[in-house]
């Protein structure tokens, strides 16, 4: 599948609860462990949603900049809402935060929004636990469901190459104790700090990661972060891609977090 390789950020077990923040990154407590890891070219692979866990996925949007809240508020989340019902067959999708927007740290822009750096240490978007509460608190009341699952949906549209690419791990290459249990720490400008449970990643050799190069605005990576079948999740992380050249475009990405369900 190619030569390419990257360092992964992982994380340290060191006896303590990791916790990191959307924001105050000095705050964060994640020792990191990073590791230098092959990379398989996820397009060449052909990946599948119910395989490893991710897919990149044709998709043209009608948002002209994705960095207008009020253009993606207004067009965004029913576009992805029937990008992942047509890529998964579920019953109903359901948007579940706004956009999420962030910038490599070349631009400039990492740090100006709410939430808006680089993923730098491999992380699970939620533990087990935590996205049985979210469905909870999503799922419409009185509404049968026999399974539900967490995606997240991630554009770059800074156009190719990505100076920081998006690394995708295949979940079935990873096992149970490889994950930390850890907390994620939302602390919005101007808001009371809230935290939920997630999971960061411990080193091991036998984990498969992906990545896609040169990614268009055109296209869009679909990853699993919870599946109430069997707890799978996609480890993800951000890293340096040695293959882009010095004064690129900085990468801006978007992404979208929803729920799956489908009915009894």
């Amino acid at each position: 599948m190619g030569s390419d390789s990257a360092e992964i950020a992982y994380v340290a077990r060191d006896g303590n609860r990791p916790y990191y923040y959307a924001n105050a990154h000095h705050l964060d407590r994640v020792p990191l462990d990073p590791r230098d890891m092959p990379l398989i070219d996820g397009r060449r692979a052909g990946t599948q949603l119910d395989r490893e866990g991710f897919a990149c996925l044709p998709h043209a949007s009608a948002v002209g900049d994705f960095t207008d809240r009020d253009a993606v508020a207004a067009v965004y989340p029913d576009e992805i809402v029937a990008l992942v019902r047509a890529a998964t067959g579920a019953d109903a999708v359901i948007v579940t935060a706004p956009g999420i927007v962030r910038f490599s740290e070349a631009s400039g822009q990492a740090g100006t929004r709410d939430n808006s750096h680089p993923a730098r240490f491999v992380h699970i978007d939620q533990t087990a636990e935590t996205a049985a509460q979210f469905a909870r608190l999503t799922i419409p009341a009185g509404q049968a469901v026999r399974r539900y699952a967490h995606y997240n949906a991630w554009r770059a549209f800074s156009g190719a190459p990505q100076d920081v690419s998006l690394a995708l791990c295949d979940m079935t290459s990873v096992a149970p104790d490889d994950r930390i249990e850890a907390d994620a720490i939302f602390d919005p400008p101007g808001g009371e700090p809230w935290r939920f449970g997630s999971w960061v990643l411990a080193a091991n050799a036998a984990h498969r990661w992906h990545w896609f190069p040169d990614l268009t605005r055109d296209e869009v990576l679909l990853f699993q972060s919870s599946d109430s079948r069997d707890g799978r999740a996609v480890p993800h992380v951000a890293f340096d891609n040695r293959r882009a050249p010095v004064g690129c475009a900085p990468r801006a990405s978007i992404e979208m977090r929803c729920i799956a369900l489908w009915h009894e």
